[in-house]
């Protein structure tokens, strides 16, 4: 029997459902864009699936079948059979660094570097193309990811003499993947005064060779005495020239988020300077993504006298909201400064704590008196503990009686004693985690920690969502790649790069994933009545997956590519097919 093809049909529908606009039996007001005949994953419990959505102006019209859908359709709208793909809610980045994204695009990428000798290499390279004396900057160094390390060698780097070499005339800056350590060269540390007796500061190391010269290796807070110089150099620039930068950078980050099919940013965070910059883009409707900004960088003092001046919820057309504070207790598990109640396995020290916990607290108190939720770093088991005690003291001093309604978080909460999970619950903590950090760190957790560590407290997914915590999920990009698939396979499958098991009992399931890094990121920037999920009434920011997530193989979840990203019912992103 002959079939007239899908396309076919809907031709009709339409041209039906156009003609009763005519008289009055068609729709009033004809939706936009539809899609239609696939799968539309809501992340929803009172409709957790359907098979089309339509979309008027920037809100979701209706979600439901295929011909209840397209008697929202006009002679205008736009449809789209989906066939094998799916629609989900827009992607909701949990913790990232937005502008940090976006310089990334304008520096040297070492993220895919096997080898110190081919870091070097790429400097060597990029010195050629340089100006004598102009700064060369890169990102996304990590040496548990070199095949080798040549020797000598200070916890596991070489010594900056071979990058020195290449690069005489050019200061070298290489930021660690994990953003907690950088490299510096020769020329780098001249500028910034570091030499055999320049005492470590708070926070940061120096690390130095046997006969004490600093090895070019600036650990957590250390990496500011070079990094400040070349903010002055940046400074030197004329404000049109910055503006520009500026402008770009934004522009940058918003076209990669959206390649991956994210449509909100929880940026973790930013100056007053910067929100300002962000608020003007805002207001001329030039943010290409919804950005959630937490205030960084700033002291209790500045904090408590201007943060009125910068609170903002959904400014721009909702494109804009400033309701949070950033606070960063520790370091990285990779750079040995994650803050750990006992030494770590490979090296005799417990990491370190970068910011006074005394200053944090008196943050939170700040937070409070202005309803601002708090947002604090802390990758190991010593400073979780530190933080869950900041936070339940200032919530016993407010004789605050729902702890939770302020949804205050901790970043990362990476490596958690089992006796603190309670603590989460009991306070209404979040888990602003990141699923693609476990894998990637799997490899070499296990040296940090020792094996009873690694299982009892690292990464522990389903511990706190059995205890009744809500996990987030995001990348922490540039520390990862921004793609929210691959923290959905982490989440899920929990392999590390070479295919074996991390403790694969805290794996989430895929509902509870997707949920992870939609709605329950919209709740823990209170937007869950705005986003989060595929409901009629919300904003119409969407994706369209070109497979079904929820059924493929566990090998297809990497594989999978954004084919739409659309915010406010605008599509942003169309990968051509």
């Amino acid at each position: 029997m002959n079939r007239f093809p899908l396309s076919a049909l809907v031709a009709v529908a339409v041209l039906v459902l156009s003609s009763c606009v005519t008289d009055g039996s068609g729709p009033d007001d004809p939706a936009d864009i539809v899609f239609i005949d696939g799968k539309v994953l809501t992340a929803d419990d009172a409709i957790p699936e359907a098979e089309a959505v339509a979309v008027r102006g920037q809100r979701i019209l209706a979600v439901g079948s295929t011909e209840e859908i397209l008697r929202h359709a006009g002679p205008d709208t736009r449809v789209v059979e989906l066939g094998d793909r799916v629609v989900a809610p827009g992607f909701i980045e949990g913790h990232g660094h937005y502008i940090r994204l976006g310089e990334s695009k304008l520096i040297l990428d070492l993220s895919a570097t096997e080898t110190w000798r081919e870091m070097v290499d790429i400097v060597a390279d990029a010195v050629l193309q340089a100006e004598p004396g102009s700064w060369i900057e890169g990102h996304g160094w990590h040496q548990e990811r070199w095949r080798d390390v040549p020797q000598p060698a200070v916890d596991g780097v070489p010594l900056h003499t071979s990058l020195s070499a290449v690069s005489p005339n050019n200061p070298v800056f290489l930021t660690h993947a994990s953003g907690h350590a950088a490299f510096a060269n020769a020329r780098a540390m001249e500028l910034a005064g570091i030499g055999r007796s320049t005492a470590d500061p708070e926070g940061g190391t120096i690390v130095r060779d046997a006969s004490g010269a600093a090895t070019g290796l600036l650990r957590e807070n250390a990496d500011a005495l070079v990094g400040s110089v070349l903010a002055e150099a940046r400074a030197g620039r004329s404000e049109a020239d910055r503006q520009t930068r500026f402008r770009l950078v934004v522009q940058l980050a918003g076209q990669e988020a959206l390649s991956k099919g994210v449509t909100t940013f929880h940026d973790a965070g930013s100056d007053f300077a910067t929100i300002e910059g962000l608020r003007e883009m805002a207001a001329a409707g030039y943010l290409p993504v919804r950005l959630y900004v937490m205030v960084r960088f700033e002291t209790n003092d500045a904090m408590r006298e201007r943060l009125p001046d910068y609170r903002m919820v959904g400014f721009g057309d909702n494109h804009l909201t400033v309701r949070s504070i950033k606070r960063q207790i520790d370091g990285a598990l990779g750079s040995h400064g994650a803050w750990m109640l006992d030494p770590y396995a490979d090296m005799n020290t417990t990491g370190l704590a970068v910011e006074p916990p005394a200053d944090i607290a008196e943050t939170a108190a700040i937070a409070l008196r202005h309803d601002f939720q708090l947002n604090t770093h802390a990758i190991g088991d010593r400073a979780n503990r530190e933080v869950l005690s900041i936070y339940r003291q200032t919530f016993d001093l407010a004789s605050e009686q729902d702890p939770g309604r302020l949804r205050w978080r901790i970043e990362h909460a990476q490596h958690v004693h089992p006796d603190d999970v309670e603590q989460f619950a009991d306070m209404g903590i979040i888990a602003s985690m990141q699923g693609v950090h476990a894998t990637s760190d799997a490899p070499w957790v296990f040296r940090r920690l020792g094996p009873q560590r690694a299982e009892s407290g690292a990464y522990l997914w389903r511990t706190f969502m059995d205890a009744g915590v809500l996990v987030t999920n995001g990348t922490d990009v540039p520390v990862e790649d921004i793609s929210p698939m691959a923290s959905f396979y982490s989440s899920v499958v929990r392999k590390d790069r070479d295919g074996n098991d991390f403790f694969p009992g805290q794996r989430m399931t895929r509902e509870e994933a997707l949920k992870s890094y939609t709605i329950n990121n919209a709740y823990a920037a209170f937007e869950e009545s705005l986003k989060g999920s595929v409901t009629p009434g919300k904003l119409a920011d969407l994706v369209v997956l070109d497979r079904d997530i929820m059924t493929v193989g566990d090998d297809d979840l990497l594989q999978t590519r954004v084919d739409m990203t659309l915010v406010g019912g605008e599509v942003r992103f169309e990968r051509p097919r």
